[in-house]
């Protein structure tokens, strides 16, 4: 098993080509809409991308929704792109220099053809940054073959069969794509790298966090079978499902390949013809068949000698052969097929419909057939299709869809050479000694060096939550003002989850802390009264007269020293009522020399 990952990130700078932010756009209602039909083109060898030629094949039409805040004409494709973004790249050298890269001497702004309406132009950018990086890792240092900055692509708002409708917020954020070499040795091993490339992007402080702002695509392969891309890993925990059921996937094609080689069936695959049934079900009660006769469609066939039983066959859970055939059907517009290892009563058909449908398909005990019930002409490419994937005799290479559940779905032929070409609006930039020198300077400190010291100041726990965490740059702001790590680090990641879980959430964590542990530093409170102080400012109450309570106010020195002696020395008592108010430690203290001098 061979398995590479590649991951993307956002980077916390303005679009790649243009000045517009890189925010998306809380607007619902699009300032203007943009409709466009996308073609492929030949490379500068004469030839035509395959991935690009089967979203061409579709013919969908797309809709851009552009927004006065956060577009222009540069994302509309209605005017050049500007020179690349100067921060973007900056950040993207610091990035490759924390991965052990060398760093290109130019860097060169590439076309890669991309048609399934993702970018209005037809392509992405991208250049490469770096290269021959590594990573040490537990099991061994994974290489790092190059770095890119390149164009994020526009966000999908609904797909139909022929039409696709994007919004052009995000379209143009700069992302720094990572590219691992084959030398993951296992699903776990996956997920240690992709955490530690995470780790490393997070702690420059320079990328954007959040739900969508890094994915994981991942290439993996077994022994007799492809080399596969799984697009659109969110996740990071369901990266070892994903690749363990794609290993299943795989494996299990290629017991269905020996078993159809060994009925000799596709020898006679050539033979498959794709016939109209529809007269055979004019009078169905399927509600599915009804509803495709009302839109103007027909039900075509096809019988696939040989097969039966083979179509039901498991290759990843909840997922069948027939599946892989859907999904290719699927590229022409339909919404799926029917198929004789299904239970086709489900589907509303009667007896003398099964039967009268395999006689005109000529099926016989060894067949099977599908079904797909469309408009004629996407009918018939859905079937092409099918007969088509049905006749392969290998584990194809292909692009993948991540799935929620860990299992994945055929999206397109496997990209090759011909998609990329020279950017010839948009110069390259020289990479000298003076920028790189510039980027080291005001480099953030090392992953690995960071770990390391944190492991000196807080507990191994503590530690590894901090790394993880968003607000990194927060505590080590607020630790170089001299507050305790521990109590930072603890308030950080404890505190402000406990309350959230309770429904209080503070709106501006970093100002608000920093004037918390101000306050802290001056003696004003207790480290037990934070939590309720962070409360109360949660619930919209002003910082500065959540602290300037009475109520909260730290109780010290002689004051402290009278509550003790009214109180005769019970630590309990006292702490009963004035928990939040003391110091445990100084009045531990207090009483100890209390009764030392009696």
């Amino acid at each position: 098993m061979k398995i590479g990952l590649e991951i993307h990130q956002r980077l916390l700078t303005h679009k790649l080509f243009c000045n517009c932010p890189s925010e998306l756009n809380e607007e619902k209602e699009p300032t203007v809409v943009v409709k466009r039909y996308l073609h492929p083109v030949f490379s500068e060898l004469g030839e035509i991308d395959l991935a690009a030629m089967a979203e061409f094949e579709k013919s969908r039409m797309f809709e851009y929704q552009a927004f006065a805040r956060s577009n222009c004409l540069v994302e509309l494709d209605e005017e050049p792109p500007f020179s690349l973004n100067m921060d973007a790249l900056k950040i993207a050298i610091e990035i490759a220099l924390h991965l052990n890269a060398k760093i290109t001497d130019e860097v060169h702004v590439m076309r890669k053809i991309v048609i399934d309406g993702s970018n209005t132009t037809g392509f992405q950018r991208t250049a490469i940054i770096g290269f021959n990086g590594y990573i040490e890792t537990s099991k061994g240092r994974v290489g790092i073959p190059f770095i890119a900055l390149e164009e994020e692509s526009a966000g999908i708002v609904e797909v139909k069969d022929d039409r696709v409708v994007y919004r052009l917020d995000r379209l143009g954020i700069p992302l720094v794509e990572i590219s691992t070499t084959p030398d993951i040795k296992d699903s776990e091993h996956l997920k240690e790298v992709a955490e530690k490339i995470g780790l490393i992007l997070r702690t420059t402080g320079k990328v954007a966090r959040g739900i969508g702002t890094i994915r994981q695509d991942l290439n993996v392969s077994v022994e007799g079978g492809a080399r596969v891309e799984i697009k659109g890993a969110q996740e990071l925990k369901l990266l070892p499902v994903l690749i363990e059921n794609e290993v299943r996937r795989q494996k299990r094609l290629i017991v269905v390949i020996e078993e159809l080689r060994k009925r000799k069936a596709y020898g006679m695959l050539g033979e498959a013809k794709i016939i109209d049934v529809s007269d055979i079900l004019t009078g169905t009660s399927s509600s599915l068949i009804k509803k495709a006769f009302e839109n103007g469609g027909v039900v075509l066939g096809v019988r696939l000698p040989r097969h039966a039983g083979i179509l039901g066959i498991e290759l990843q859970p909840g997922k069948r052969y027939g599946t892989e055939l859907s999904d290719y059907a699927k590229q022409a517009g339909v919404r799926g097929i029917i198929h004789s290892d299904e239970d086709l009563f489900k589907y509303g058909f009667e007896n003398g419909e099964i039967e009268g449908i395999k006689k005109r398909l000529l099926v016989g005990e060894e067949d099977a057939f599908v079904l797909v019930a469309a408009k004629r002409s996407v009918a018939e490419k859905a079937l092409v299709n099918v007969i088509e994937r049905a006749n392969i005799e290998r584990v194809p290479e292909e692009t993948r869809r991540a799935n929620p559940d860990g299992t994945t779905s055929y999206l397109r032929p496997l990209p090759g050479r011909a998609r990329m070409y020279p950017e010839t609006d948009v110069p390259p930039v020289l990479v000298d000694e003076k920028l790189i020198s510039e980027v080291s300077k005001k480099m953030e400190v090392s992953y690995e060096s960071r770990r390391e010291h944190l492991l000196t100041i807080l507990n191994k726990e503590l530690a590894e939550k901090m790394l993880r965490s968003k607000h990194l740059k927060l505590f080590e702001k607020l630790v170089a003002d001299g507050a305790d790590p521990v109590l930072v680090a603890v308030t950080i990641e404890n505190t402000l989850v406990s309350l959230r879980r309770e429904g209080f959430e503070l709106k501006d964590v970093d100002s608000v802390l920093k004037k918390v542990f101000s306050e802290y530093k001056k003696g004003r409170f207790t480290k037990a009264a934070i939590p309720e102080i962070l409360k109360e400012i949660a619930m919209g109450k002003q910082p500065d007269l959540v602290m300037a309570q009475e109520s909260i106010r730290r109780i010290s020195g002689e004051e402290l020293e009278r509550i003790v002696r009214e109180n005769d020395f019970d630590i309990k008592k006292i702490m009963s009522k004035y928990r939040i108010r003391i110091e445990a430690d100084e009045l531990m203290d207090i009483v100890k020399k209390s009764k030392d001098t009696r």
